[in-house]
């Protein structure tokens, strides 16, 4: 467990922060501005705050009011950047070992091969960094802090620099991490697919302050949470592959509702998460008949919430969790939609990207 207590100011910004983090993948979720570098830099110890305290695993590692400040060196905890920055002169191998010589002499030594292993390099230890892709010198990244014997991983936007076939490829490497590590991750990110695919607490920053945090399921589908506009606003549901279709498509279990996607790789009886996008969302009064769309789920309004334009977040609670739609207020009105009233979300199944799908934590 992380605890965050965070003061500080400079020109034009002050940062007032408080958080905890526990097991698995906290993401800082907010734009870019918002405080969210200077608090891992804070937690690193690359920065030294006005005034707080932070405090890992009960011990801690910075306390202006009895003055305590522990050194980067002295607070295990790994750090990866937004770009790999790997020595170039080295072998993957040697760069991986490299983080052993941070690791206290009293802890036991972290397992090479089994890292090697989950993070799919064993084919790169013998290249340098130069041959490597974004991707690629991410994943070693990644492995040399965990070589370092951490209690903690911090991550500042590692997939920022990273095309969107190479976060693709990374992505499943941070699953692996959270699911198969008991090592917690500060995660820094402002894309809102990438957190609902990776976060198990969401912690929101808003002008350098903590305006909500959460688990990832609660916060993500808050219709009142907008920490990067209105298109970044979507549900987050807890669903199960049931089957995969001859016609290309993979069948999901969302409390009791069939969810269609285009084919994905999970093996039938996975628990995976996947993304629905406010903006894609239809509501309906009634049923559907005749249409192209297979995702039908009955619900009922929870709440309207209506926007500065012309735009209405509706939040509705089904059988496979909450769903939020983005509609018009005269749609809205023209559907006499009001708390309590029942309703259909409809959602085609390409309309979810495989950015949206992710493996689900624990």
């Amino acid at each position: 467990m992380l605890s965050v207590q965070l003061s500080h100011s400079r020109p034009g910004f002050t940062l007032d922060v408080a958080f905890e983090a526990p097991q698995g993948i906290t993401v800082l979720f907010g734009r870019s501005g918002s405080g969210k570098t200077t608090v891992v830099n804070a937690v690193a110890g690359l920065l030294k705050p006005d005034a707080g305290r932070v405090a890992l695993n009960g011990r801690v590692l910075f306390d202006t009011k009895s003055g305590l400040w522990l050194p980067p060196n002295r607070r295990r905890i790994g750090y990866v950047f937004q770009e790999g920055r790997l020595f170039p002169h080295l072998t993957v191998r040697q760069n991986l070992l490299f983080g052993r010589w941070f690791a206290p002499k009293d802890t036991p030594r972290a397992d090479i091969d089994r890292i090697v292993e989950m993070l799919g390099i064993g084919h790169l230890l013998q290249r340098r960094p130069g041959g490597l892709s974004g991707g690629e010198k991410q994943r070693v990244a990644i492995g040399r802090a965990l070589l370092s014997s951490p209690e903690m991983i911090l991550a500042d936007e590692p997939l920022t620099a990273l095309d969107e076939a190479r976060k693709a490829e990374i992505l499943p490497y941070f699953e692996r991490l959270r699911d198969e590590t008991d090592i917690p991750v500060l995660y820094v990110s402002h894309a809102a697919a990438e957190v609902a695919q990776l976060a198990t607490t969401v912690v929101i920053l808003q002008e350098g302050k903590t305006v909500q945090q959460g688990p990832a399921a609660q916060i993500l589908s808050d219709p009142n949470v907008m920490p990067t506009g209105v298109r970044s606003v979507g549900a987050l549901l807890e669903t199960r592959v049931k089957a995969h279709h001859p016609d290309g498509l993979t069948e999901l279990d969302a409390g009791g509702i069939p969810l269609f996607l285009p084919k994905i790789a999970q093996a039938p009886g996975q628990m995976i998460r996947v993304r629905v996008a406010a903006h894609e969302v239809i509501l309906s009064r009634q049923r559907p008949e005749g249409l192209s769309a297979l995702n039908i789920l009955p619900g009922t309004v929870q709440q309207i919430r209506a926007g500065d334009g012309p735009g209405a977040m509706v939040s509705l609670k089904t059988p496979a969790g909450r769903i939020l739609a983005r509609i018009t207020q005269r749609s809205a009105r023209a559907l006499e939609l009001t708390e309590g009233a029942e309703c259909f979300a409809v959602v085609k199944s390409v309309a979810i990207a495989p950015s949206d799908i992710g493996g689900a934590s624990g």
